[in-house]
């Protein structure tokens, strides 16, 4: 994975899901911050002021539809 070098301070309260929607536009790259991040991994909520690494992703380009996933416990 490459890293950005990009930091995002997190506010009290917020979550790496939080974080991922506002920052890539979707909760599912949490788990992308926490690989990025594993010093911060086990928090389940930000206290506020924690630096967190914005890791590059491969975010879906804009007008293509995305096919959507169902659960395999669902099929």
């Amino acid at each position: 994975m490459q890293m950005t070098g990009y930091k995002y301070i997190a506010s009290g309260g917020q979550t790496f899901d939080t974080i991922a929607y506002e920052m890539y536009g979707d909760e599912k790259y949490a788990a992308d911050l926490m690989c990025a991040n594993p010093e911060l991994a086990t928090k389940a909520f930000f206290s506020g002021g924690e630096g967190v690494r914005l890791p590059e992703v491969n975010l879906p380009v804009q007008g293509e539809e995305s096919q959507p996933v169902t659960a395999p416990w669902r099929v």
